[in-house]
């Protein structure tokens, strides 16, 4: 058999390059994809480009039995360090998406230095920020020795890790945020002349950003045949000697024209329908694709189309501009078409206890009868056919061979939605009805496919406003043109910049709420304060009042140097180191609380590699080392207070730590304080030299705790 489906194929109109692939495989789900992943990178000897939505260091390539006995690290970090220490000649290339304030939640803060801080120097990390105001950085491309590469729908991110069995409950199912729900994904693994356009593909992200640029790409053997030698373990090519073209979504960036052939070519594939198209897609909201799926659907009387996606939005952006967006595309696919052709669906499981849940599908894939197979990153959305970067990898059918590869691929997927085996999906699709011949006598206690109903989580009353935000079609604030002629792109503002513009709001916010108290509340005046302090010297209100204070300054990160100045200065030098230690014991121990509540994500996103090295510190030393944070502090009090109450250490123990490191300078600060308060109400040789006997008496305690303090970690580094 010889097809001419490959004809189809036109370079610069729907397609970028035409190409040939010599092995492939699916990696279907997580948990495939993240083994396949491990064992290459293990494999790998001259360079790694990883290029993705997201990469985020604390992900765990291996679950279970398998990462308790591998011989690399498990932690995707902590990999590549591995990798690049072992193998100091090869160049490991990382470059994520910056990301936009609408992912916070989700993404590591400060992902650059994160790497940089976990990998030596020949592993380099970019943030790519050039993409226009609302996009992203949608593709996901691994590169490996420049002869196998990995594409798709999955990044090395939060909530990927699934597997193939998508279990009600599944221990192993939980990441740096915690457990999450079941999650279906498909990347494809290729090699042979196709890894050249990935190559060129990742080299070009990589340059047009950095002034460090990447190594040249490096090919294998032109006319080898055999499996590339960083191709994983356990996973043989099921795919051989297919013709393929990679399709791409490329947004107007500076000196880059934009590019659509992700929608050219998806138009022109349902053009080429003729019996079943099988679609599996995280969103489904481009009208001109349902308009199209309805034109062929009307002329091809035979046609018939399944559409698998998820079933509860996440969240109101969700709901009001994809759910409600659905129903549109809904409508618009079945007009005028006869019940029985026509099918959206997501994937549903009640196990044999009675319990229930829903797959939620990330996968980008599309099946035109028995001659086409997509596999990428593109959504059926506004955002993906123009203003995301995106690549899919789609394959055409020239011999009897492919034909199979590429129908297996579907009937696989089909069979885990519906709960069958592949030769049971083999049989429905050799009848004349294979749509209801799926959708009937699907297993009880297994995955099957169900119509989507959504209406129940969206009345669409707020669809214009968030679909506009969040699945637009061009860039959220139009390219400026310059003076000069040029035309110059508005990009996503950077994660850092956000942070600061947050930072700097809420200074403003909190100046403001200050100077209207100031002006608005009678009593709050310096000297009412100042005089309300005096009166409590001798009265029961003087430790509540002490401790108020001190767990309001830990509360809004308030120097505790300052304000144990300040109490010295009131309560003189003997009592106001006392009520200055139990102030900041209490602050200790609200904070620890605070932070114990707030859990690690939260506290991680906020202080990033401070928090990390705070951590470590509570981790090697437990009391000792609190006490070495309070002498030669490495973070803020109070995020050392909010990090003790994530790490392993007691309460107990972080107090008495807290105590041994922090009463010996304070009793310098209380001299340095009674001293301050005295100078400026009598300043005598007498008031002067005591000033000048308690800042030399703290800098004799600093000096002298540090020398301890290192002699202490030399001994134990030492020992150990």
């Amino acid at each position: 058999m010889t097809d001419t489906s490959a004809s189809l194929f036109k370079e610069s109109e729907n397609c970028w390059q035409t190409s040939q692939v010599t092995y492939a495989t699916p990696l279907i789900d997580g948990a495939n994809y993240y083994r396949a992943l491990h064992s290459a990178i293990c494999k790998a000897k001259h360079s790694i480009f990883i290029v993705g939505w997201d990469i985020d260091s604390r992900i765990r390539l291996l679950r279970g039995e398998e990462e308790k006995n591998a011989s690399a690290p498990s932690v995707i970090s902590e990999l590549l360090k591995w990798k690049a220490e072992q193998h100091q000649d090869i160049k490991i290339y990382l470059l994520r998406w910056d990301s936009s304030l609408a992912f916070f939640s989700q993404r590591e803060m400060w992902a650059k230095e994160v790497w940089d801080n976990k990998t030596p120097d020949n592993v380099k990390t970019a943030l790519d920020s050039t993409i226009p105001m609302g996009g992203s950085q949608h593709q996901k491309i691994v590169v490996i020795d420049d002869e196998i590469a990995f594409s798709g729908g999955m990044d090395v991110s939060t909530n990927r890790w699934d597997t193939r069995e998508h279990l009600v409950e599944q221990p192993e199912r939980v990441g740096p945020d915690g457990p999450h729900g079941p999650l279906h994904d498909v990347q494809i693994l290729t090699s042979g002349p196709i890894v050249e356009c990935f190559a060129q593909l990742v080299r070009w992200r990589w340059d047009r950003i950095n002034e460090q640029k990447a190594i040249e790409f490096s090919p294998s053997d032109p006319q080898r045949d055999d499996v590339p030698a960083s191709w994983p373990d356990n996973f043989p090519p099921s795919m051989h000697n297919l013709p393929c073209a990679v399709a791409r979504t490329i947004p107007f960036m500076d000196g880059v024209e934009p590019v659509q052939e992700v929608r050219r070519m998806l138009l022109d594939l349902i053009g080429q329908a003729e019996r079943f198209i099988f679609i599996e897609n995280q969103f489904t909201t481009r009208q001109e694709i349902a308009e199209a799926l309805n034109k062929r659907l009307k002329a091809c009387p035979d046609l018939q189309v399944i559409v698998v996606s998820s079933y509860e939005p996440k969240g109101k952006f969700e709901s009001e501009a994809y759910w409600a967006s659905r129903i549109d595309f809904k409508r618009i696919l079945e007009n005028g078409i006869e019940d029985g052709r026509v099918k959206i669906t997501y994937s549903t499981l009640t196990n044999d206890q009675g319990k229930s849940t829903q797959k939620r599908v990330h996968s980008k894939v599309m099946s035109i009868d028995d001659r086409y197979l997509v596999i990428g990153s593109s959504n059926i959305s506004n955002r993906s056919m123009s203003l995301d970067t995106e690549v899919d990898l789609v394959f055409a059918v020239n011999t009897e061979q492919n034909k199979r590869d590429i129908t297996n691929v579907r009937n696989d997927l089909l069979a885990e939605h519906t709960g069958r085996s592949i030769e049971q999906v083999e049989k429905i699709f050799a009848s004349d009805d294979p749509l209801n011949g799926l959708l009937s006598d699907q297993a009880e206690t297994g995955y099957q496919l169900a119509e989507v109903s959504d209406e129940q989580f969206t009345n669409k009353a707020w669809q214009p406003v968030f679909s506009s935000l969040s699945d637009p079609e061009k860039p959220l604030i139009a390219p400026i043109q310059m003076s000069s002629g040029k035309v110059v792109g508005v990009g996503n503002p950077k994660q850092k910049t956000i942070v600061f513009m947050l930072v700097a709001l809420l200074v403003l916010v909190l100046g403001g709420l200050v100077y209207w108290a100031s002006h608005s509340i009678p009593w709050l005046t310096a000297e009412n304060l100042e005089q309300f302090l005096e009166d409590t010297k001798g009265t029961m209100w003087v430790i509540p009042t002490i401790c108020i204070i001190y767990v309001i300054a830990g509360l809004v990160f308030f120097p505790v140097t300052v304000l144990s100045l300040a109490v010295a200065a009131v309560y003189g030098p003997i009592w106001g180191p006392i009520y200055g230690m139990l102030g900041a014991l209490i602050s200790s121990a609200t904070l620890f609380a605070l932070g114990h509540i707030m859990g690690e994500r939260g506290l991680r996103k906020m202080g990033g590699t401070k928090i990390q090295a705070v951590d470590d510190k509570f981790k090697d030393s437990g009391i000792v080392g609190v006490a070495v944070i309070r002498l030669i502090p490495i973070a803020p009090f109070s995020l050392v207070n909010l990090v003790a109450g994530i790490s392993s250490i007691g309460l107990i123990q972080f107090l008495a730590g807290t105590f041994l490191g922090m009463f010996p300078p304070m009793i310098a600060k209380g001299l340095v304080g009674d001293s301050l308060s005295k100078i400026f109400t009598n300043p005598s040789p007498e008031t002067i030299g005591y000033l000048a006997l308690g800042i030399g008496f703290w800098a004799l305690m600093i000096f002298v705790c540090q020398k301890l303090a290192r002699m202490y970690q030399l001994k134990k580094a030492q020992a150990s």
